[in-house]
């Protein structure tokens, strides 16, 4: 195996001092000290640690599309809690916290302009709920 510098030339190995006897027993050499360690050479970087982590981030358009739908869905499934809630007469605060939490999540695009129009309506009724819910 070879171990690559930071220039890519293979580093060269200095010989221990101590030669190793081939006469199939153990044998512990007569010297003290340890080896000495060999230099250390610079790690070399793919091209950088913020290009990796800018890369993990990136969304191609069809993960932003099923996340804008899923959020989509999360607001409607919010909404329809609150009606029940109003019809059943048993509103609870919890509702009006779930709101406000979908409506933050429902700014963010999609890129897909149709969608993003129906997500601005879907967000529309949610700020008006919480409107109506919400202490003057």
């Amino acid at each position: 195996m070879r171990i690559y510098g930071s220039n890519g030339t293979a580093a060269v190995a200095t010989p221990s001092s101590a030669r190793r006897t081939t006469t199939g027993g153990f044998s512990v050499s007569d010297s003290d000290s340890a080896p000495a360690p060999a230099a250390a050479s610079s790690l070399r970087t793919v091209g950088g640690i913020d290009a990796l982590i800018a890369l993990q981030g990136v969304e191609d358009a069809t993960e932003r599309r099923r996340h804008a739908v899923k959020r989509g869905r999360l607001a409607l499934d919010a909404l329809e809690e609150l009606k029940i809630g109003l019809l059943g007469g048993d509103l609870t605060p919890g509702t009006l916290q779930k709101l406000k939490a979908v409506a933050a999540h429902l700014q963010n695009g999609s890129g897909d302009p149709a969608l993003d129009g129906v997500l601005a309506e879907i967000e529309l009724r949610v700020e008006v709920e919480i409107a109506k819910l919400g202490t003057p």
